[in-house]
């Protein structure tokens, strides 16, 4: 006896369901990420009437920025906790233990007094010689 057979039919997958599913997981991720944003400190500077432009030079620099309410950042890194011993850890790394670099103090003319007094013991707990408060020229009023 002779059967038939029957003739198969080419199965096939359609991905038109699955590359939806794909882009909808895509989205999801997208969406659920967050991604940290690094910000710096808004400083207003103080205003001076006198005062001497800073040398231009080739060593390396430290900057100890002080906002409005007295945080710290050290070369455009913001301290977690605005404290003498976070400060002063923070200057030795970035200094790697040379002292004689110059120090720059940018305090918002704002900041707490506190605050730049903080930065200036950490600064002389540490040995540097070389400090310089930033201001800003004043302007003549008319």
């Amino acid at each position: 006896m002779k059967f038939r057979r029957s003739r198969r039919e080419n199965v096939e997958i359609n991905l038109a369901p699955l590359i939806d599913v794909v882009f909808i997981l895509l989205l999801f991720f997208v969406v659920s990420t967050t991604f940290t944003r690094e910000t710096q400190l808004k400083v207003d500077l103080p205003e001076a009437a006198s005062g001497t432009p800073p040398e231009q030079t080739q060593l390396k620099q430290l900057e100890i920025l002080v906002g409005a309410d007295g945080a710290f950042s050290v070369n455009g890194q913001a301290l977690l906790e605005s404290n003498l011993s976070n400060l002063m850890a923070a200057l030795q790394k970035e200094s790697e233990g040379d002292n004689s670099l110059p120090l720059i103090i940018s305090a918002d003319g704002k900041s707490p007094h506190q605050s730049v007094v903080t930065a200036m013991d950490a600064a002389g707990k540490l040995g540097f010689t070389h400090l310089r408060i930033t201001t800003v020229e004043a302007q003549e009023s008319p």
